[in-house]
């Protein structure tokens, strides 16, 4: 048999990530990238990861990019691939985290014929994200490569998706990589700051929301120093509760779902909000109420990278266009002059420690106490992965998120984010503790992905809460329709998932108790490579607010 030579065009896209500083891709292979999979499997500068299911390649792309503020790499094929692949292009997409979906496509001679699997891909991906596009030409390839880039870390980061005609793969090329590209650097303007610190002189209630689009280690170790110096409260926005340390005595605690009543009405009675990178979507503000949309008495100042999301919602008082950890640096070094020191800060975070503190409950396993005993057990800059549900809360009220990143968890709410972004998590930082904490119904989503854990030795923790329900839609109808012969939709039957993992090869513990679960985790500590803990919890245990089955039902 002759041996076959690496079609140009193929190698040419893998130099051209090389050059931009790819280091892993995320894949399920497909017959339409052949040549770039015989060309990944000829170099060693990028690890090649085989995933299990096309949403999981994507959720790890998107987590990849989230934690190196580069964008993540995915490679699927046309068709159910690509379709499969489009929920983690949506999370990227709402959580402005950098992504690169690569889509294996029909020969370009098959084009608009309805070939096997054939997609418009720009139109299916357009409105998911920042720029949708095909490569025809295999001499273009270079400059579509170091637009993507450009594209996903500038402003406000997203996903770009590019697709790859399969005879376009196998054209010679003689054209060279482009250079590496890097986000512009947007320092803020200094009369803008000026005005910024006149706006923060004249107010005597303010609040800072902070975490989003470029948020950094250096952002958050700069904004923490001008928000502690100014004595500020500074709130995270949903699900970017590590974008300032906890420790900070001025951390007040997160904004989003089941958030603490008094951060509500402190940020409801501000009489100016400092939104710093947040874009203020609805989960942040809880439908556009905290803050109000619009107060006569309150001011905003609205910092964030891309000009486009500026006055888009809120309208700003102020708004600054600048990288977040240029502004942040600014701030942090800004010569105010007079000094300001609001006392708030210490008392929201003081409020928010007491909120943060789990109390014994009258329930078995008792969820509450077991983040706490957690928080005790595992080291401070433990990775939390989660998606979608009630199950999720217990970390949000009671897990310290220290050191950045901590926290992956998805904006936009979707399902089957927690394991796949557990294992990405679990190969750039094998040094640190990583945890995928999943629901009965959020697990299954993409549980599948222990077998991506255990191929590549991934060390990670997965612990799932099973209430043989979707919670928070059962929490849902328990307020809309109560009662027991009005539940529709919600129940499940699962699968003994303590029996599932060991049959990933993983080690397993079941726990329906807090001291069974308590020493469950002892021995999974103990241990490398996949563990899981199966915690068995009642469904009228529904969320950490307290929100009981038959509270709900005797309101």
């Amino acid at each position: 048999m002759t041996t076959r030579a690496t079609p140009a065009a193929a190698n040419l896209l893998v130099d051209c990530l090389i050059e931009q500083g790819c280091e892993r891709i995320f894949t399920v292979p497909g017959e339409s990238f052949l040549q770039v999979l015989d060309a990944l499997g000829q170099q060693d500068q990028i690890d090649l990861v085989t995933c299990r299911q096309e949403g999981g390649v994507a959720m790890m792309a998107c987590a990849d990019g989230a934690m190196t503020q580069r964008p993540g790499v995915a490679f699927v094929t046309r068709g159910p691939g690509a379709t499969n692949a489009s929920i983690g292009v949506h999370v990227a997409m709402q959580d402005s985290q950098p992504m690169i979906l690569f889509v294996g496509d029909v020969d370009s001679e098959m084009r608009d014929r309805e070939g096997f699997q054939e997609v418009d891909f720009a139109s299916f991906f357009g409105p998911i994200a920042k720029w949708a596009a095909r490569i025809d030409s295999a001499d273009r390839i270079p400059e579509y490569v170091a637009r993507a880039y450009a594209t996903a870390v500038s402003g406000r980061p997203g996903p770009v998706v590019l697709a790859l005609p399969e005879d376009m793969l196998s054209r010679d090329t003689a054209s060279p990589p482009r250079p590496r590209v890097d986000a512009p650097a947007q320092a803020p303007c200094p009369d803008a700051m000026q005005a910024m610190m006149a706006l923060i002189s004249d107010a005597a209630s303010p609040v800072a929301i902070v975490g989003g689009a470029g948020w950094n280690p250096k952002a958050r170790e700069h904004f923490q120093l001008f928000a502690e110096r100014l004595g500020i409260p500074v709130a995270t926005a949903f699900r970017r509760q590590d974008a300032i340390s906890p420790s900070s005595r001025v951390y007040a605690g997160n904004l989003g779902y089941g958030p603490n009543p008094k951060l509500v009405e402190r940020v409801k009675n501000a009489d100016l909000i400092i939104a710093v990178g947040a874009r203020l979507g609805e989960a942040t503000t809880d439908g556009y109420t905290v803050p109000p949309l619009v107060a006569e008495d309150r001011k905003l100042i609205h910092i964030h990278p891309d000009a486009d999301e500026l006055n888009s919602v809120y309208p700003a008082d102020l708004a600054i266009c600048a990288g977040m950890a240029e502004f942040a640096e600014s701030a942090a070094l800004w010569d105010d002059g007079d000094a300001i020191d609001f006392d708030a800060g210490a008392q929201a975070h003081a409020e928010w420690e007491a909120w943060a503190t789990a109390h014994p409950a009258d329930h078995a396993l008792d969820m509450g106490q077991c983040v706490q005993f957690m928080r005790d057990t595992l080291p401070a800059d433990t990775i939390i992965c989660n998606g979608a549900g009630n199950f999720a809360g217990w970390w949000h009220r009671y897990w310290r998120y220290e050191g950045f990143p901590t926290q992956l968890a998805p904006t936009c709410g979707a399902m089957g984010y927690g394991v796949p972004a557990a294992v990405a998590a679990a190969l750039r930082h094998p040094e640190r503790t990583v945890v995928a904490v999943a629901g009965d119904g959020d697990f299954l989503m993409n549980g599948q992905e222990l077998a991506t854990a255990v191929q590549h030795g991934a060390n990670l923790l997965v612990i799932v809460v099973d209430n043989s329900a979707y919670g928070t839609i059962r929490m849902h109808q328990e307020r809309e329709f109560p009662g027991e012969e009005r539940i529709s939709g919600t129940r499940l039957a699962n699968p003994d998932f303590a029996a599932l993992a060991s049959a990933f090869g993983g080690w397993s513990a079941a726990a329906t108790t807090t001291e069974e679960f308590k020493d469950a985790l002892v021995a999974a500590e103990g241990r490398s490579g996949l563990r899981l803990i199966h915690c068995k919890i009642e469904i009228e245990q529904l969320a950490a607010s307290g929100a009981t089955v038959s509270g709900l039902r005797d309101r």
